[in-house]
């Protein structure tokens, strides 16, 4: 039984039409890429998975439920951990409380979370707002795996931060793969990094799920015509 299926999902903001038929599987213990230009319909599709937008057809099932119905809160409870994009910390609590206010029981603990990112443990009691960039993109993360998820979700983790701190959030993201603990769906668009984790890869061209297959299998006519500039 697959962890997460979209069948057929069409969704709107309104009368505009974003989503015209996605479909996605993750596996238990598998890492997807959700790819494709900006535009094209993968933070959406994320929203519809969270339940932060209501799609119109189609299904979506998480551990065999079907979720369709659920608000965003109840359907995070079975599992599921956004890294939205943006980061979204809470800027005026500390370090500590930004973990603490969406710890559940489970395997990820503080000393978890700060072995992964040790700089969380440094910054234990500084406002979340004073942080860097990459450091809130860290404390997103810690928070996201507080919730203790079966499937966390990264929608353009390291977009906007410098190279150095790029490659500490991927090793991170390495760490959690090898650890086998977690399904991982991730939204980027780096072609080298997303090599070394995803096991499977969708392709979104105008909300249309277009192609999925294994990262390796990507030829060169693909990427020219659904990832190029």
């Amino acid at each position: 039984m697959s962890l997460l299926a979209l069948k057929q999902i069409t969704a709107s903001y309104g009368a505009s039409q974003a989503l015209f038929g996605v479909d996605l599987t993750i596996e238990e213990g598998q890492v997807l890429a959700l790819m494709g230009r900006n535009g094209m319909g993968k933070s959406t599709t994320i929203k519809v998975i969270c339940r932060l937008l209501q799609h119109s057809e189609g299904s979506v099932e998480f551990a065999g439920k079907d979720i369709g119905g659920l608000p965003a809160h109840k359907a995070a409870r079975l599992g599921l951990g956004l890294v939205p994009e943006g980061r979204r910390c809470f800027t005026n609590l500390s370090v500590y409380e930004n973990l603490y206010a969406s710890a559940r029981p489970g395997l990820w603990d503080f000393d978890k979370v700060h072995a992964l990112f040790p700089r969380l443990a440094e910054r234990h009691d500084q406002l979340a707002g004073s942080l860097s960039g990459g450091e809130q993109q860290m404390l997103a993360i810690g928070r996201a795996l507080m919730t203790n998820p079966r499937l966390l979700i990264l929608d353009e983790a390291t977009e906007g931060l410098a190279p150095v701190v790029r490659q500490e959030i991927w090793a991170a993201i390495s760490t959690l793969k090898k650890s086998g603990d977690l399904s991982i769906l991730v939204v980027d668009k780096t072609l080298s990094e997303l090599r070394q984790i995803a096991d499977q890869v969708v392709v979104l061209e105008r909300g249309v799920s277009v192609w999925s297959g294994t990262i390796d299998a990507l030829s060169g006519d693909i990427r020219d015509r659904y990832l190029g500039v």
